[in-house]
């Protein structure tokens, strides 16, 4: 089952968001709040917050409905950092002009799962078959269609011949 915790409108781009979810992807709850702990983004405070949050509902949720989720065995199984709305703000600017600037902010969401104990040997890095399937297939597709540049262009001395001179 999947517990979710979800901050909206934090007041911090997504890419630098993005920055701090791709560290604890994948892991371990322990192993992520640690890596939270040390990180030296002003992101992460709040990522760390929003992580005790899911986890919170994940032992509300397996005390009220009766489930058995052992909350040492959670991982992070998807932490995606999406646009929110845009502030448009003005600067002012030389000789009386104005730049428009855009204060950016994030929709945060951390989503934990339970790794089952027969699977934890097996864990996968996040995104690794895929890369793998891009890579084989980018390695047969195409080579043999393509001609050769040295083939494809005619060589010519440099220099092109006048029409019509006679002298």
């Amino acid at each position: 089952m999947e517990f979710r915790a979800e901050a909206r409108y934090m007041r911090v781009s997504p890419q630098k968001a993005r920055l701090v979810l791709d560290l604890i992807k994948g892991r371990r709850v322990e192993d992520a709040m640690n890596t939270l702990t040390f990180t030296k983004k002003g992101v992460a405070e709040p990522i760390e917050k929003l992580l005790r949050s899911a986890v919170e509902n994940a032992t509300y949720l397996s005390q009220e409905k009766g489930m058995d989720v052992d909350v040492d065995n959670l991982y992070v199984l998807r932490a995606v950092a999406n646009d929110g709305p845009r502030m448009k703000r003005i600067r002012p600017a030389p000789m009386g002009r104005a730049y428009r600037y855009q204060r950016r902010m994030a929709h945060i969401e951390i989503a934990l799962a339970e790794r089952n104990a027969a699977a934890e040997g097996t864990a996968t890095v996040v995104g690794e078959e895929k890369a793998r399937a891009k890579k084989t297939r980018g390695k047969t597709a195409g080579r043999a269609k393509m001609p050769s540049k040295a083939k494809a262009k005619k060589k010519t001395g440099g220099k092109k011949a006048a029409v019509g001179s006679s002298k």
